[in-house]
């Protein structure tokens, strides 16, 4: 990471903790959090693509009042960044979307949902 940009935990909206560390309301929501932060780190994107990105969705009319569709906005910035950058095709992201799906579908309650659990893989 570059010395002179901000750290991804600054990014205007996240949900922090009294200490200002940020928290989630679902296991998903961190992970998201945590590819985003590995991807930046290892150089994919700039944290100025980042913000940009994430602004982008952030400020897309029709938002939820009480933002609780913040992550929903980061998955998207996320997603968009990776197609953009050609990361992965938007086709490849489609397929794992409807493949988690399914194997969230198929796993019992109480269990962790892996792609392995979708019946059509």
């Amino acid at each position: 990471m570059n010395a002179h940009e901000p750290s991804l935990t600054a990014s205007p909206g996240l949900p922090k903790s009294n200490e200002g560390d940020p928290v989630f309301a679902e296991p998903w929501q961190a992970e998201a959090f945590a590819m985003t932060v590995r991807l930046h780190e290892k150089g994919v994107f700039s944290w100025s693509e980042w913000a940009e990105a994430l602004s982008h969705e952030l400020y897309k009319p029709g938002r939820r009042a009480d933002a609780s569709d913040y992550f929903d906005c980061w998955v998207a910035a996320l997603s968009r960044l990776v197609t953009e950058l050609s990361i992965t095709s938007q086709d490849n992201l489609d397929q794992l979307t409807r493949s988690w799906q399914r194997a969230a579908e198929a796993t019992p309650h109480g269990r962790p949902i892996l792609l392995e659990n979708d019946p059509e893989r």
